[in-house]
């Protein structure tokens, strides 16, 4: 997969149309090895997030069920923040967040 645009030094990847995610829950994309979930609250408010959490056992977080801006782990219910990848209290730990953006009617992500 080739970056279509450049921004100092993170690579940006088309991953689909607006219409290809869905309000209110979340879809699994590939850029290279990363698996991403990409969530989508709004018409223009979309979130990428590594599709794992951070336990052993770590489950698909595109499967998990969306709460206002937290995003619920299928296999152990922990709670996570779509705006940071911190895992809520009482569980720790930090899932990869990546930087998503809109351009025209495109969805276009951002990895390092």
């Amino acid at each position: 997969m080739e970056a279509v645009k450049i921004s100092g030094n993170v690579s940006y990847y088309s991953v689909g149309s607006l219409e290809d995610f869905p309000l209110h829950l979340g879809k699994a994309v590939g850029i290279g090895e990363t698996e991403i979930a990409v969530f989508r609250l709004s018409e223009s408010i979309l979130y990428a997030l590594e599709n794992r959490t951070g336990h052993k056992k770590g489950g698909p977080l595109a499967e998990g069920l969306i709460s206002g801006e937290y995003v619920y782990c299928p296999l152990r219910d922990c709670k996570i923040s779509l705006m940071t990848g911190e895992v809520q209290s009482p569980d720790t730990g930090q899932v990869r967040t990546f930087p998503i953006c809109i351009e025209g009617n495109t969805v276009l992500i951002g990895i390092e």
